[in-house]
């Protein structure tokens, strides 16, 4: 068991070494994960999950999300899988100004709805205690209009605010593909399983973000993983989500029958 410790310890210092260059100034959050997975068939898993984070120094809720998924063995090692997420944001405070430096249009923080829609192609191979995984996936979301949020002022010929309107947060869909390379590496008689990826999402203007993620996978009895996870986020466009460059310390449990 402690052989095991110490080769956790080597990977994680391995792994964590680029992200300790990354910028003091980042954000933090805790990400909380409950799922559930069913075998139905040697072809066949189904699966439904429960998510819920936080942002601003983790003293502010940012989402809660619900999920369902289907998965597809095509062969050993490629897996075909789609889902659907239900997610419920706090869509952060949003103030812009006018050319002399008014406010022009303000946002306050309010909760909306979100739809998501992903098909993944997923494959894996082993060697020797490792195995390497690559997942390419489609996401598809889409955000309702929301009716009276946001707030436009106007003002008369000596700038002084004469008034204000109230306008609708429009609707808007977005694709984005999601690229995620990994690493899992099985240590000899030890329930620890170590793991890190890296996944890049692409839209239409190029690379949104960045995500690095390190972690690890208990095991008991088979049926119940626990899994503790660190991320940073690079982000150089996201005006959907509304993040910013995050170190992010995930908490997950999975039960399969």
């Amino acid at each position: 068991m402690e052989r095991g410790m110490k080769k956790i310890l080597a990977f994680f210092c391995f792994t964590l070494l680029p992200l300790a260059l990354s910028a003091q100034k980042d954000d933090f959050g805790l990400w909380y994960e409950l799922g559930a997975e069913k075998k139905l068939s040697q072809k066949w898993n189904v699966g439904a999950e429960l998510e819920f984070r936080t942002r601003n120094n983790s003293r502010t809720a940012d989402r809660l999300s619900a999920g369902v998924n289907a998965e597809y063995k095509i062969i050993k090692g490629l897996k075909l899988s789609a889902g659907y997420n239900l997610l419920y944001d706090n869509n952060p405070e949003e103030l812009t100004f006018n050319s002399s430096g008014d406010p022009k249009k303000w946002t306050p923080s309010y909760w909306g709805i979100r739809h998501r829609l992903n098909l993944s192609l997923s494959g894996s191979i082993a060697w020797n205690r490792f195995t390497f995984s690559l997942r390419e996936r489609w996401q598809y979301t889409y955000r309702p209009s929301v009716a009276d949020k946001k707030y436009k002022f106007t003002y008369d010929e000596e700038d002084c605010l004469s008034g204000y309107a109230l306008q609708s947060v429009s609707s808007k869909g977005k694709h984005v593909w999601r690229n995620r390379l990994g690493i899992d590496y099985d240590i000899p008689h030890c329930k620890f399983d170590p793991f890190a990826n890296v996944e890049m999402f692409v839209d239409k203007t190029g690379i949104q973000k960045m995500r690095y993620q390190v972690g690890l996978d208990y095991k008991l009895m088979k049926k119940h993983t626990f899994s503790l996870t660190y991320r940073f986020q690079n982000v150089n466009n996201d005006d959907d989500d509304n993040e910013v460059n995050s170190h992010l310390l995930g908490l997950s449990y999975k039960y399969k029958f």
